[in-house]
């Protein structure tokens, strides 16, 4: 008989995102995208485009995974379910009179119960995309670790096409030059699954996604609670730094200095010799005079 805990983590590791759980992360991405400066007036002007750009921002990391893998890229919408429940959620957030989902996702319990359930699906897709790379390129490594982030923070990186196309990109807010945290946490999320896929990470799936779950939900309530930029795993990022890439770093200071000490060196031995070839010349004139 299995233990209480793993009766846990297998009964959460099966739950169904639909329709809740998806709901949240439809609900999240598209207010996300109507807080964008000239969001809300783009939609009343250009409807479909704001619509192309919602499902851009709620089935980005799909589209992109799809692209990666040389499979039709608009193959999210043969979900019709989902598609008119992303649809519907667009409609209302940016439609609803006297703006009546904004005011209620104002409220901060509701941002912390809606990010809480985006962050689950994040795990799910990031296990979803390596297990999928995983049929394709059997221990394939930098696949699997590549589609599972992809599938987890695509939203956030194919968002950049759509803003080269409309004419607002920013190269310095570029995610690939530029991480955010969600980007980074499902990169880590995507190594560490795709050591459990190829057998290299002794725990069970269904353990792990239960406790990467909890770190997810555990750090992103408590950055939007503390209203900081809080990053995890910040020192062991400095550290690791430091290590591998900060060694050019530590030997420069002492290549200045010595730099510095043979160009006082130069210096010093340039002005003796004025000097000296002055001295010679008032030497020559006392004897000429002597003479």
């Amino acid at each position: 008989m299995d233990s209480p805990w793993n009766e846990l983590t297998l009964a959460f590791s099966r739950t169904s995102m639909f329709p809740f759980f998806d709901i949240a992360h439809y609900l999240v991405s598209v207010m996300a995208l109507k807080h964008q400066p000239g969001a809300a007036a783009l939609a009343w002007k250009n409807p479909l485009s704001s619509w192309f750009t919602a499902m851009l921002h709620c089935f980005g990391g799909g589209i992109l995974s799809c692209v990666l893998l040389a499979e039709p890229p608009l193959r999210f919408l043969a979900n019709n379910t989902n598609i008119l429940l992303a649809s519907s959620i667009w409609y209302i957030a940016f439609f609803c009179p006297y703006d009546l989902i904004s005011q209620g996702y104002s409220f901060l319990p509701v941002q912390l119960l809606a990010a809480g359930m985006k962050e689950v699906t994040r795990t799910w897709k990031i296990v979803g995309g390596v297990t999928h790379a995983n049929s394709y390129y059997k221990n394939g490594w930098i696949v699997m670790i590549a589609i599972g982030w992809a599938r987890g923070a695509g939203g956030s990186i194919i968002t950049n096409f759509e803003q080269l196309v409309k004419g607002c990109w920013k190269p310095e807010a570029e995610e690939w030059l530029k991480m955010s945290y969600p980007a980074k946490v499902t990169l880590l999320g995507s190594v560490i699954f795709t050591f459990q896929q190829t057998k290299h990470l002794a725990i069970s799936k269904h353990n792990l996604m239960f406790l990467f779950t909890v770190f997810l939900v555990a750090t992103k309530i408590t950055m939007m609670i503390t209203e900081t930029a809080l990053m995890p795993f910040a020192c062991f990022e400095d550290t690791l730094s430091r290590m591998l890439f900060g060694w050019q770093q530590q030997f420069s200071p002492l290549e200045k200095k010595s730099e510095t000490k043979s160009s006082f060196n130069g210096t010093g031995s340039s002005t003796s010799k004025p000097v000296a070839n002055a001295s010679d010349k008032v030497k020559k004139k006392h004897s000429k005079k002597t003479e």
